[in-house]
Order: structure tokens, then C-alpha cells, then sequence
């Protein structure tokens, strides 16, 4: 029945949006941030794009792709990255040398935002190829990569940003930003942790400094998980964005202020797995991070077992269907209470 009724118009609008943040400590003075989605390997590909842009998001990046790889094969560049209609996002390519980052520009410019050069990445076996953060040891070599390929193209409004870690030395880091923006950077993301540190609070302290010493956009980034969340990285660090990316996958609509994924988030992406022949891994996998909060321990773990999209559906259905009864007879107790008072 349509979905019943389209979860019976959402609960009730989430019940008159109770499940969105209340902003009241928010300074009405300050300037809103651009919000941004962080390139995620496997996850952060056109659907959860599209579906991020519709809930807030203002700027999204591709997945990490290998610009050596996306230059070579035709298969490579049709899995990766592939121009569509309403998608003008951020590529973000892992390169170690200037010819092989300007080579991937010149192929995705004019169908993108931008790209970006991932200096971040602290997984072992980036790192041990030359990629990701490894290239933070050698601020000469970025700005060789960032300075050929702005040579390549020199349209302004074609972005080349980085993404970056904090080095061990702040003064190291800033004097790589500085680099970074002579070589001609339209922007960088600065992930407020070192590549050592992995659950250690962000140093927004540091980004804050490196945003004094520069006079392009600077991106925060590290352990934002609600709207408010982002407004307050931005007044504390003056950055003029901030990017998500955990915070995103457990709930697509934060940055719309809603403190869990919304259930018309989650009818959403029902739709694209029918609209966009998504894989049931990918389109699983979206709905077990979105749905993390708010499934019960033994229904999470039935839910990740599931197999097959008419599985999701069914319990989808069911267990909407529990909470929904819940939610009504709560409604109907309250509108007792109510008329017993005034009788």
C-alpha cells in the first residue's frame, strides 16, 4: 500500500520535526559554512552524492581515485568516475607525480567542480606506494604536482585543492599550507589529526593558526557528526567550510539539522536502488551505517545479514510498521490524558 502510505507521511513530518536540532546557541551573527561531504572510498560515489546535495550538502567529493589508473584504463575511468546530469562534484585523485595529477585533470575538467590531491590518507598501504599522506614528507613534490597542473589549466574556476593531516610540527604544517597556496590552491581540507593519531580528539586549534596564516578557503575536518557540531568547528576555527564523513554515512541529513537519519532520507535511497540498478552491497551497506542509531541491537544484527533487496524491503516495512503502531497508540494515550483533564 504505497509503502504504507509513504510511512503514513513520515510519522507525522517526524512528528512536527522533533528530531532536528534546536540551533538557539547558535550566533545569529555568524557566517553559515559551506558543508561539505569528504571523499570515502567505496561510499561516496553519484547516489549517496545525489542524495547527500539533497539534504544540505553544498560541495561533495568523489571516492580517492588513482590518477595513474584513471589516465591508463578506459574500464578504470567508466567504475570511477563516469560525467552525469546534476553531479559537478570535487575528484579527488591520489597521485606522486605532476604528470600523472594534471594528465587526470585535463580528462575529468569542464565535468567537475574541481579536483583535489589527496596528502591525507594514512591507511599502510597508501602510504607504502608513495600516495596519500606519505607525500606530506616531501612539501616540494606537492608543490611540483599543484604548480604543473594550474599551468595545464588556468581556468579560476576550475578548483585544484589539497587534502591534508597535520604534520608533528604545527610550524611545519603551516609552512606547507603556504607552499601549497604559492604553487596556486584554490582551497584546502585540513583533517585535524596527525597520521598517527586515529581516535584522538581533532586539534581545531590547528587549523584555527593555519587559517590566520593563509588567504584562501581552508576546510575543517575531523569528528563533525551534527549541523551544530559544523557551526561550532566554524566559529572556532574561522574555516569556510566543513566536511563530514562518518557523520554522513550514519546520517546523509545532518547537515539539515536532523540529529538521526530522517525516514524520508531512508525512503530516498529506496527509491534509488530502484531508479539507479544500485548493488545490493552498496546499497546495504549505504543503509546499515544510516540506520546504525536507530535499529535495536537484535534487529541491527538480523538487518546486516539480509541478503537481497525484497529482504531490506520487507523488514523495513515490519519494523516501520511496529514503530508507527507505537507511535499511534502513544498519540492516543496522550489525547486520553488530555480529554480526562478538561472533562
Amino acid at each position: 500500500m504505497k509503502f504504507l502510505l509513504i510511512l503514513f507521511c513520515e510519522f507525522i513530518l517526524e512528528m512536527n520535526s522533533g528530531d532536528q536540532e534546536n540551533n538557539d546557541d547558535f550566533d545569529q551573527q555568524q557566517c553559515v559554512p559551506l558543508f561539505i561531504a569528504a571523499p570515502m572510498v567505496r561510499y561516496s560515489k553519484l547516489p549517496f552524492r545525489r542524495l547527500v546535495k539533497n539534504y544540505g550538502c553544498d560541495i561533495v567529493y568523489t571516492p580517492m581515485i588513482y590518477a595513474d589508473c584513471f589516465i591508463k584504463s578506459e574500464k578504470c575511468r567508466a567504475v570511477e568516475f563516469v560525467p552525469s546530469e546534476g553531479d559537478f562534484p570535487i575528484v579527488q585523485f591520489a597521485a606522486k607525480n605532476a604528470e600523472d595529477f594534471a594528465g587526470a585533470a585535463e580528462l575529468v575538467y569542464g565535468h567537475c567542480q574541481g579536483i583535489d590531491l589527496n596528502c591525507g590518507c594514512p591507511k599502510r598501504d597508501v602510504r607504502s606506494e608513495g600516495f596519500g599522506s606519505k607525500l606530506l614528507d616531501d612539501p616540494q613534490l606537492i608543490f611540483d604536482i599543484v604548480r604543473q597542473c594550474r599551468r595545464r589549466i588556468s581556468d579560476e574556476n576550475f578548483s585544484i585543492s589539497i587534502k591534508i593531516r597535520l604534520k608533528k610540527s604545527l610550524e611545519e604544517t603551516v609552512d606547507l599550507c603556504r607552499k601549497a597556496e604559492y604553487a596556486g590552491i584554490s582551497h584546502i581540507t585540513v583533517h585535524a589529526r596527525t597520521v598517527e593519531q586515529r581516535n584522538e580528539p581533532p586539534n581545531y586549534d590547528s587549523i584555527a593558526t593555519i587559517k590566520q596564516a593563509l588567504n584562501i578557503p581552508v576546510f575543517a575536518n575531523g569528528n563533525c557528526k551534527t549541523r551544530l557540531e559544523a557551526l561550532n568547528i566554524s566559529k572556532l576555527t574561522k574555516a569556510d567550510g566543513v566536511m563530514a564523513a562518518n557523520g554522513l554515512l550514519e546520517n546523509p541529513a545532518m547537515f539539515a539539522g536532523y540529529l538521526k537519519t530522517p525516514k524520508r532520507c531512508v525512503l530516498n535511497w529506496l527509491e534509488m536502488e530502484k531508479e539507479e540498478n544500485l548493488s545490493f552491497e552498496y546499497f546495504h551497506q549505504i543503509l546499515v551505517f544510516m540506520l546504525r542509531s536507530s535499529l535495536p541491537k537484535e534487529k541491527r544484527n538480523i538487518f546486516n545479514c539480509l541478503k537481497n533487496s525484497n529482504d531490506v524491503r520487507n523488514f523495513l516495512k515490519e519494523f516501520y510498521l511496529i514503530i508507527f503502531i507505537c507511535y499511534l497508540l502513544h498519540f492516543l494515550l496522550l489525547l486520553q490524558c488530555k480529554n480526562l483533564r478538561t472533562a
